[in-house]
């Protein structure tokens, strides 16, 4: 499966992005679906990621604030983002498996988009 990623830009603390992950070459609705983000001099950490049932899960620095979200039919992954901080600039990266564990790390993941990046200006 090929995934791009694209929704990023430069907002304002406070503000609100939504990034999406297009998938094509299969159904998306097959995946778990990741968002990452990857911070200057820092380690891709998980965000947030949503299962082939539906189950959620984030990070407890974007509890509240984010919102990951799946459209089948256009096979798209959303990650909406809002009350954004500083701390959030990075680029973001979705990320695509069908394997059943390890959801919570980077090498849990068989495919990527190639990332977008979000910068939050305080």
């Amino acid at each position: 499966v090929q995934l791009q990623a694209s929704g990023g830009g430069l907002v304002q603390a406070g503000g609100s992005l939504m990034l999406s992950c297009v998938a094509s070459g299969r159904t998306f609705s097959n995946y778990v679906v990741g968002w990452f983000r990857q911070a200057p001099g820092k380690e891709r950490e998980m965000v947030a990621f949503r299962t082939r049932s539906g189950n959620v899960y984030y990070i407890d620095s974007v509890k509240g604030r984010f919102t990951i979200s799946r459209d089948n039919a256009k096979n798209t992954v959303y990650l909406e983002m809002n009350s954004l901080k500083a701390e959030d600039t990075a680029v973001y990266y979705c990320g695509a498996t069908q394997s059943g564990s390890n959801w919570f790390e980077h090498g849990g993941y068989d495919y990527w988009g190639q990332g977008t990046l979000v910068t939050v200006s305080s």
